[in-house]
């Protein structure tokens, strides 16, 4: 038997971080992975992979270039799957090094197996090698999710394929029905739109992306039209089956049939716990395998926490970090806060999405007087010379205070242009803040003045 003063399931973001914290309040830590290599879904099957995969995606295809030297430009005539994963595996295997290396420097002891409770403070992990009992006063649980199935979409890694799938694709389709409007969806939807894919997108709710801004995801779904994607939206999939020859059909419930040559099944994640054994430690989850927490990120065992994406929403790398972090510090005692009111979302869709604070929708429920300024990209001189000229930023502020209430961004750069907005929320400054401001010329942060300019007009002229 070994005993840990703490013991991490899982080696994703929130596992990595909360083992590394633990380490530094000068506890002895274990983190148990199931992989042979560290960092979880996040760097293996999920957001390193598919990231970095856009980013190959676009330099290949000559996306942002083609305002300028025409539609027809590349960098690469004919792109291949291994292509892509050529850029993306260089990508994971420095990620899963620097990882493994952080982890080492902070002294975490890293066991590989599969984890299941003997009951609330014993775990059992169990690996090829051998069979190791552990011990702990405190453990948290941060094993990720994997991609939901459905009895009606028969996934077979081949033609009908998972988001965990991509890159053992053998081709790119010339046709790819993607089923699921939610974040993994549509990211992949723009990047085989980009590639000249003609996509199909259905989604069973009336709009893509239902939590961010109207006006933003409007722009998005005239960008992916624009690109030849068609969009069957209040659609669900009845029955998915292989055609005769090659390829795909999907029935869906409104008698409509959709061919492809591929599907892409992206309907939800479901929690990493069938392994856990977690009835032996008091522990129950929803049918979703998302384990419910308090503020301080508990289970109801109280030595038992939970963070990242076996949480539940917002399932974002950057919260399961944090939400690691403070589910180590509040096990040790120590006193950290945070406000999940002021996180990021970043969405790499093609153009980018990026935004923080209240939406126009959540602030008319509320009854908040506010006012809206735009800045679009096409005004700024960095955005003709990057050659996009499509996106825009849109801030939104009170009327009366004129304090910033929330920033929202599509276009290239948005995910990294938000952070500017982000200290100025959270510091409750005003718009004028961007008046006042001297930007670094030529550049994308220039829309933040412009668009304070165009909001304080509106408020002028009345």
């Amino acid at each position: 038997m070994q005993t840990f003063d703490l013991i991490v399931l899982g080696s994703g973001p929130a596992g990595q971080r909360a083992a590394i914290q633990g380490a530094k309040s000068g506890k002895r830590v274990a983190l148990v992975e199931k992989r042979e290599v560290v960092g979880g879904a996040c760097i293996n099957t999920g957001t390193i992979p598919s990231k970095t995969m856009r980013e190959a995606v676009l330099h290949l295809s000559g996306f942002y270039y083609q305002n300028i030297y025409g539609i027809n430009y590349r960098v690469k005539e004919k792109i291949s799957m291994a292509d892509l994963s050529f850029r993306v595996q260089h990508v994971i295997k420095t990620e899963v090094d620097v990882t493994q290396a952080q982890l080492s420097r902070n002294g975490v002891e890293v066991l590989t197996g599969t984890a299941s409770f003997v009951d609330a403070t014993h775990l059992k992990v169990v690996s090829s090698q051998a069979t190791v009992d552990l011990e702990a006063g405190a453990i948290i649980i941060a094993t990720g999710t994997k991609p939901a199935t459905s009895p009606k979409v028969p996934v077979n890694g081949r033609s009908i394929i998972n988001s965990d799938q991509i890159l053992q694709m053998a081709d790119i389709p010339k046709t790819l029905i993607v089923v699921g409007g939610g974040v993994i969806g549509v990211e992949y939807t723009c990047m085989f739109a980009t590639l000249g894919v003609r996509v199909i997108l259905v989604e069973k709710r009336p709009r893509l992306l239902e939590f961010a801004d109207a006006e933003i995801v409007e722009a998005l779904s005239y960008h992916l039209r624009d690109h030849r994607v068609t969009m069957r939206l209040n659609e669900e999939v009845e029955s998915v089956e292989e055609a005769a020859g090659c390829g795909v059909i999907a029935n869906l419930q409104s008698k409509k049939k959709i061919s492809g040559d591929a599907l892409l099944y992206a309907v939800g994640r479901q929690g990493n716990i069938d392994e856990l054994n977690l009835a032996a430690a008091g522990i129950t989850a929803d049918p979703r395998g998302r384990i419910p927490v308090d503020a301080e990120y508990r289970t109801n065992q109280p030595h038992i926490f939970a963070a990242g994406d076996v949480i539940g929403f917002p399932s974002l790398a950057s919260v399961s970090m944090e939400q690691g972090r403070l589910a180590a510090a509040h096990a040790f005692g120590t006193a950290m806060s945070s406000n999940p009111a002021f996180y990021p979302y970043g969405i790499y869709t093609i153009p980018e999405i990026s935004f923080i604070g209240k939406t126009e929708e959540q602030l008319t429920d509320e009854d908040v007087p506010y006012e809206v300024g735009v800045a679009y990209y096409r005004e700024i001189a960095r955005g003709q010379i990057r050659g996009d000229t499509t996106g825009r930023l849109k801030i939104i502020f009170h009327r009366e205070t004129k304090e910033l209430l929330g920033v929202h961004i599509i276009g290239e750069g948005a995910s990294e242009l938000l952070h500017i907005g982000q200290a100025v929320l959270i510091l409750k400054g005003t718009v004028e803040y961007f008046v006042n401001t001297v930007f670094n010329y030529p550049t994308l942060a220039e829309c933040y003045k412009a668009a304070a300019f165009n909001g304080l007009n509106k408020l002028a002229r009345l």
